[in-house]
């Protein structure tokens, strides 16, 4: 019999049964005989008439799974659920004033529990209705008895611990509802009010919750600029009288302070037909619905008084961003491109500063001069400020985007002369001077380029100018063709001092000009004749630039965009300088009557700084262009 008992493992297995220094033979067998109340069964007996039941093991602080099948063993914590000893034992709890658990095990996901049970060496959750919106971490089991369960996990995030909210109990009118339902005998179904109330809990600790987060994330990624002032008085709307106690010299001098913003906000068309430029970005920041809310926030907490926006794509501006400028007061005025482009410029102003006196859409695309054949607009404004002491004052805002292509400067210059051509017929006054104007935009041109210098000082002789050379985005042009002189044909009516020829004859003759018919042809004639050989542009605006480009402390230049292929300057916000302005040009020619003072401006960036949020677009800004800021004082004369 002995025998046939005998297997493989047999003897290992007696071996492991025998208990070394147990009393009685050497080798007795383990447990010892079966005595009556202090057996097996009896032991189970007694911890079942011990344990609670599974329906409720933590007296209220349900478990989530059922109980296992067979025997569980007896240990520390034999009232408990294997998993949940286990998870006890796998957790480190260190109980500070910020009640934070770390993990020491190897799970990785943090929970945040909405409380936890004093007397428990590990934390446990307070009985609220579960969401399933979450994906579990395998020590919970399956999730069929997971359904079963009533826990919430209110959120989770990328770390290794534990964030518990430490509930405080002043008196016992604040116990949980939970509690005082179990010390009264209550069943656990809540009333309807105290639904209510627990809802409203809940809903303030999600809000509080994604507002921390929100703010931790707003510090990471976050473009610190500053505002340089120019002036001690500024960022308020002041309107001043100062009368001369001379009757026959008196004269009313207001000054209105005002903000001006130029902001490219690129086209999501553009984006996804450029992508090459972002491959340096995350796909989910470069989605219209990421972006558009920092775009608008960015508007919002920037708060000027006029917009200059680019690339603003139509069925954005018709379904989003208009209504969303509305209502934070701004009237809008949008221009889109010709042909199949689907972006403009859109002009908007604050109801509350400005009122509209006109609205004046600039098309360089011409059909019938095949030098113009792109689908850039621009887009100028005539306001006048809402303020007492004059109502004839305005000012002329000027918005555009102007060609990309580094090879094409002829077709730059044309359509710079065209928008300047439609300042001049918007911009005079009735004595015969130009009224303040402000010019913003993409002008896709580096500071110091000829277009540029054509801006500020005036005039541009470009004779012998390759094509290449007129923006200055390539260090090593490709197109090295000459500009042709004239740049433009006569029949686009715009002449080389970039005013249209028309309305500058229809000016003489209402000025009350009178000539002789032939001495007229003949100068007409003359000056035609003379403009054909020339190569020098100019126009009559005395424009000063609100940025210097490059910063005086280190010499680093100034950054309005960048992406993947470039950092540079291209956006600019220029204005006519009063004549006390700093920026005022020596020797320009006073056609202005006042002028415009600048007061202050949102400081740019350098290459590197913008790198370190891993430039543009990123997760709080959500362009590849800054937007340009400036503060200006309206004088009056």
């Amino acid at each position: 019999m002995a025998a046939r008992l005998q297997r493989p493992g047999a003897k290992m297995a007696a071996l492991r049964l025998q208990v070394p220094g147990a009393s009685g033979a050497r080798g007795a067998a383990w447990p010892p005989p079966a005595v009556p109340g202090k057996g097996r069964q009896g032991a189970r007996r007694r911890r079942a008439e011990l344990a609670p039941s599974w329906a409720d093991p933590f007296g209220g602080h349900r478990g989530c799974a059922e109980p296992p099948a067979g025997p569980r063993p007896a240990g520390r914590h034999s009232m408990l659920p294997r998993h949940m000893q286990r998870l006890g034992r796998d957790w480190i709890a260190h109980l500070n004033s910020s009640q934070v658990f770390t993990s020491n095990g190897p799970v990785s996901t943090c929970m945040r529990w909405a409380g936890h049970y004093p007397r428990a060496s590990f934390p446990l959750p307070v009985p609220v209705d579960f969401s399933a919106n979450w994906r579990f971490p395998p020590f919970f089991g399956p999730w069929r008895q997971f359904q079963n369960s009533n826990w919430q996990l209110d959120n989770f995030a990328q770390s290794s611990c534990f964030h518990l909210p430490n509930p405080s109990m002043k008196s016992e009118g604040e116990e949980p509802l939970t509690k005082k339902r179990r010390l009264s005998g209550q069943h656990d179904t809540p009333t309807p009010e105290e639904e209510a109330n627990l809802a409203n809990q809940k809903e303030a600790l999600c809000l509080s919750v994604a507002q921390n987060e929100k703010s931790d994330s707003s510090k990471k990624g976050t473009i610190k600029r500053h505002w340089e002032y120019f002036c001690q008085h500024s960022k308020t709307m002041k309107v001043f009288e100062n009368k001369e106690t001379d009757q026959s010299n008196r004269e009313c001098e207001a000054k209105f302070d005002f903000t001006v913003m130029s902001y490219n906000i690129l086209s999501q068309n553009l984006l996804e037909d450029n992508s090459h430029l972002y491959k340096h970005c995350r796909q989910r920041l470069l989605i219209w619905t990421y972006r558009f809310p920092n775009i608008l926030q960015e508007i919002k907490q920037l708060d000027a008084d006029v917009l200059c926006l680019q690339e603003v794509q139509e069925d954005h501006y018709r379904k989003e961003i208009k209504s969303s400028l509305e209502s934070l007061g701004y009237h809008c005025e949008y221009k889109m491109r010709t042909g199949r482009k689907p972006d403009g410029c859109a002009i908007c102003f604050k109801t509350s500063k400005f009122s509209l006196i006109s609205s004046n859409p600039v098309e360089f695309f011409r059909h019938d001069i095949p030098l113009l054949d792109r689908d850039n607009v621009g887009l100028v404004l005539l306001l006048q400020p809402k303020f007492q002491c004059k109502t004839n004052a305005a000012i002329c805002i000027a918005n555009t985007h102007l060609l990309y292509n580094p090879r094409r400067g002829d077709i730059k210059l044309t359509q710079l002369a065209m928008l300047l051509a439609e300042i001049a017929s918007v911009a005079p006054q009735k004595d015969g001077t130009f009224c303040p104007i402000i010019i913003c935009g993409d002008f896709n041109s580096v500071p110091g380029s000829p277009l540029y210098r054509f801006i500020k000082e005036g005039k541009l002789n470009y004779e012998g100018l390759a094509i290449g050379k007129v923006s200055g985005q390539e260090q090593f042009p490709r197109g090295q063709r000459i500009l042709s002189i004239p740049i433009w044909p006569k029949k686009l009516g715009i002449s080389q001092n970039c005013v249209y020829e028309i309305k500058q004859q229809q000016k003489e003759e209402n000025a009350g000009e009178k000539m002789e018919e032939a001495k007229l042809n003949n100068t007409k004639e003359i000056v035609r004749a003379s403009e054909k050989l020339s190569s020098k542009l100019q126009h009559h605006f005395k424009l000063s630039s609100v940025y210097s480009h490059y910063f005086p402390e280190t010499g680093m230049p100034e950054v309005t965009t960048c992406h993947s292929r470039s950092a540079v300057t291209v956006d600019y916000i220029f204005y006519s300088a009063a004549n006390d302005d700093d920026a005022t040009q020596p020797g320009a020619v006073d056609s202005f009557h006042g002028g415009l003072k600048l007061l202050g401006r949102l400081a740019l960036l350098t290459e590197k700084d913008l790198w370190t949020v891993n430039g543009l677009p990123n997760e709080n800004n959500s362009s590849d262009h800054l937007p340009l800021l400036a503060e200006f004082r309206l004088i009056e004369r």
